[in-house]
């Protein structure tokens, strides 16, 4: 017996081994390539003889990156904070009122999330060009509400409906109006899920691509998934893999750090959020 456990420990750790290597590489392959300049970078040493900072000098330098990289921070924290508040009242709503339609309406919030990009890319267009927010960051925020707002609404709902009710009614037989209960209950208690999700939209809007290219024209408008695919060589035969490494490290750090940081509320968050009809 003892025997067969130790086999099944040890290849439980060789598998988590792969897969941490499957996981691992691309990124290690991106850090050791940001590090090599010129045909350097087709070598198969495990890292470079020389390490070089030129390509994260000239991502910075040769393109505004560091606008690109504020672009983003803008409409990702814009992307949360108004998909985090407008979800927890309408979470608040589906999980405690009850009025007719409301598993349509909610199944329906979360079907608008389910459609392709490229299917409603067209009128979303259409919308922007309409109120003048082409080339604006405004028109992201707008769009990527899309696919993070419906996310939001149902994940923070099914931890709305796990709350005990008896605290509500604690609430109401103090007088408790329901603006003071969802920002003065409600809200410590859904910490988790406010940071499973909002961490989850943030990612979604610092990655997102298609609609950055579509509704932005100028570098100084641009966000960093769109400044990335733009990089380009000193003439057009040439593609710059240090600089595109270099700049690909630079905005997935951040990200990394967000998930150590939070990484206990995460999980927590992902545990307890489990999804019901």
């Amino acid at each position: 017996m003892k025997g067969k456990a130790a086999l099944k420990t040890g290849g439980l750790i060789a598998l988590w081994i792969v897969v941490a290597l499957f996981l691992l590489f691309p990124f290690y392959y991106a850090v050791v390539s940001s590090f090599r300049e010129g045909s350097a970078i087709f070598e198969a040493s495990l890292w470079p003889a020389n390490p070089t900072f030129a390509n994260y000098e000239a991502v910075m330098t040769d393109q505004p990156f560091a606008k690109n990289i504020l672009n983003s921070l803008i409409v990702a924290f814009s992307v949360v904070v108004l998909s985090l508040g407008l979800a927890t009242f309408a979470s608040y709503a589906f999980g405690r009122a009850k009025f007719k339609g409301r598993r349509l309406l909610l199944y329906t919030i979360l079907g608008v999330s389910m459609f392709p990009q490229v299917a409603v890319l067209s009128g979303l267009f259409e919308i922007v060009r309409l109120f003048g927010l082409y080339n604006n960051l405004l028109s992201l925020v707008f769009s990527y509400m899309i696919f993070t707002l419906p996310f939001t609404v149902w994940v923070l709902t099914s931890f709305v409906r796990d709350l005990p009710v008896e605290i509500e009614e604690a609430a109401i037989m103090d007088g408790a109006s329901s603006w003071t209960i969802v920002t003065k209950v409600f809200l410590p208690l859904l910490a988790p899920a406010l940071v499973t999700t909002g961490l989850l939209a943030f990612i979604a809007a610092w990655n997102e691509f298609l609609f950055a290219l579509s509704f932005t024209l100028t570098n100084e408008q641009r966000t960093v998934p769109v400044a990335i695919a733009l990089i380009s060589g000193a003439s057009q035969y040439e593609l710059p893999w240090g600089n595109i490494m270099a700049a690909s490290v630079i905005v997935t750090v951040p990200l990394i750090v967000l998930v150590l940081f939070f990484q206990k509320k995460l999980v927590a968050g992902l545990t307890a959020g489990a999804v019901k009809g």
